[in-house]
């Protein structure tokens, strides 16, 4: 935990709550949004915060997530700080803008409540809605706790806007279990939170700058189409090195270390589980109890999935004997879940890779125990004395027969 240089506030919010009031410290230009379960509540208490007068934010009332994001990537492109928030079938009618914005090099910033996408209908906690959107040039960053979504907001403003990143940002917290749980957290003051975002100022002229006119969204042919996707492949990985900037400046100044991802308990484990949000919890209670039992297994709870930090992975997983990818979302057709695939591939030419199974768990805000946890442990634990083969195949865990 690093020394902190700032004055806060501890306060008892929802993670939802908290993100609003991240927002209203940011104080945007525009926030263009439509309601959503679980993310109505971030747009809500902000709009409070705009009609009391607390922040002179362009508050803009759309018929459809659709139009949110179309509202967004106008102000955005007319020099605005712009922010929004969606979920679940939100996000899924945003789809076609998603590409638009990173395009376009658009520094907005999203929260989205992570939420099963339809069909069939449900309104609960898995991370379909994001991984569908994973390959749309968005930096996403995910978040366990109220205090990382809060902070995560804070962050991903001044990673959007940083010079050198220019591209809208995702942050992800986990649908009605840390978007409307009351969680414990501290608080940076309004004025730590305006200096640390600073003033945006845009890099070139804009949409409404007469005097030097630009062209947004043209029509690109052949000729010119792919060197602008290799642009913005550029971008993005290069995003990662303003982000490990961004996090280390915030811990600086509120106390808090953010990495790409955290360990823990995993300098000599044996066997480790990857996951994302909030079932690192989970995972830490039943790693605790393992280790009570003699065996030495540990966790990578990853933060940022976009870009997808492959070397430093690569580091912390090498010297593992089995390791177990959990993914909130499934990848229909494919071997695993996109966490699994994706670390399964960053692993590949490491020469000393470890066993690698994936599993799926949780979808629909399925509940997960400790106990489903210690099962993938347990897995893990078998193929590391070579008891059991790794599986070609995801396991799906906590599923009916």
């Amino acid at each position: 935990m690093a020394k902190v240089a700032t004055k806060q506030k501890t306060v008892a919010m929802t993670g939802n709550g908290g993100c609003a009031f991240a927002m209203k410290q940011i104080n945007p230009d525009v926030v263009a949004a439509y309601p959503i379960t679980p993310q109505t509540t971030i747009v809500e208490e902000f709009a409070n915060y705009v009609a009391n007068g607390q922040v002179d934010t362009e508050y803009i009332n759309v018929e459809s997530e659709h139009s949110a994001m179309s509202a967004c990537i106008g102000a955005s492109a007319a020099g605005a700080r712009v922010m929004t928030t969606t979920s679940s079938q939100g996000l899924a009618l945003m789809w076609e803008e998603l590409s638009i914005a990173s395009a376009m090099r658009l520094p907005i910033v999203m929260h989205n409540v992570n939420r099963a996408l339809s069909g069939p209908i449900n309104i609960h906690c898995d991370h379909s809605d994001s991984m569908g959107a994973r390959d749309m040039g968005w930096v996403h960053i995910f978040a366990e706790t109220a205090q990382e979504a809060y902070d995560n907001t804070i962050m991903a403003m001044r990673i959007a806007e940083h010079k050198d990143v220019l591209l809208p940002v995702m942050i992800m917290h986990d649908g009605f279990i840390t978007s409307h749980a009351i969680d414990r957290f501290d608080i940076l003051e309004d004025s730590e939170v305006k200096k640390f975002v600073g003033q945006y100022k845009p890099k070139r002229s804009l949409l409404l700058n007469a005097d030097e006119p630009m062209t947004f969204g043209p029509f690109a042919m052949p000729a010119f189409y792919y060197e602008q996707r290799k642009q913005l492949r550029v971008a993005l990985d290069g995003a990662k090195d303003v982000v490990r900037k961004v996090f280390d400046e915030y811990g600086k100044l509120s106390g808090r270390d953010y990495d790409f991802f955290e360990k823990y308990r995993l300098e000599d484990a044996e066997v480790a589980i990857v996951v994302l949000g909030s079932t690192a919890g989970t995972a830490r209670y039943a790693i605790d109890q393992m280790r009570a039992q003699g065996v030495k297994a540990g966790m990578l709870k990853l933060r940022l999935f976009r870009p997808f930090p492959v070397a430093e992975i690569v580091e912390a997983l090498s010297k593992i004997k089995a390791v177990g990818v959990m993914d909130r979302s499934d990848s229909a057709g494919s071997l695993g879940g996109p966490v699994y695939t994706e670390i399964k591939a960053a692993l590949y030419n490491s020469k000393k890779r470890p066993a690698i199974q994936g599993y799926v768990y949780g979808l629909g805000g399925r509940d997960t125990g400790p106990d489903q946890v210690e099962t993938v442990i347990g897995d893990l634990v078998k193929v590391a004395k070579g008891e059991e083969a790794p599986r070609e195949t995801v396991t799906l865990i906590g599923v009916k027969e």
